[in-house]
């Protein structure tokens, strides 16, 4: 059914957003993705940091748009549609992260000790010092290793742990650092039994 750019223009977002569900033209799809492009750029460039993934950001968004429209009763399209960039985005981060070194960037975040000093459970691990790590894991007291396993083995931030293990986020912080620094302890007693 053929409309006018003008028409389009005309109507309120949830009038194009019921035209775009009864008949699926991309035209009216364009016309309200269109009203909040420069949004959708905005967000993707905040969390991106980088021009180039943000604009490729913005058109991949819209073709996840066609799919996504609907499966969900959408109230507030301009609402829904940050929820969709911003969830895209920390998807496309959290793919980024686990092709890099996946703990580097928690410790610069956190402030939890300088980049430059990793510790053993942030670097690439050898077998044998896997090995050591796994048996150190198991020597700590019970909160610092559900805390060290889920911050570092299954990549959760700070609060999700919190929440998992009904704990403050501070006590969270300290489990880790306190694990951390166990797990040094462990491990250079470990090598120095191998020297010995």
């Amino acid at each position: 059914m053929f409309r006018s750019k003008k028409n389009l223009k005309n109507k309120d977002d949830q009038q194009l957003l019921l035209n775009y569900l009864a008949d699926a033209d991309l035209d009216v799809l364009g016309e309200l993705f269109g009203r909040y492009m420069h949004l959708v750029y905005g967000v993707a460039l905040k969390y991106l940091k980088n021009r180039e993934e943000a604009k490729d950001a913005v058109t991949q968004i819209f073709e996840r748009l066609i799919i996504e429209i609907p499966k969900f009763e959408i109230l507030n399209f301009k609402s829904w549609l940050f929820v969709v960039t911003k969830n895209f985005c920390l998807m496309e981060i959290r793919k980024e992260k686990a092709n890099k070194n996946r703990f580097e960037k928690f410790s610069v975040e956190q402030n939890m000790e300088s980049a430059d000093l990793l510790h053993p459970i942030d670097e690439d691990q050898d077998y044998l010092l896997q090995e050591n790590l796994k048996h150190c894991i198991q020597r700590l007291k019970q909160e610092q290793k559900d805390c060290v396993q889920l911050f570092y083995y299954q990549e959760k931030g700070y609060k999700e742990i919190a929440e998992e293990l009904e704990i403050a986020e501070k006590k969270v912080k300290s489990y880790i650092q306190n694990g951390k620094r166990n797990l040094k302890i462990c491990l250079e007693q470990l090598q120095k039994e191998y020297e010995v």
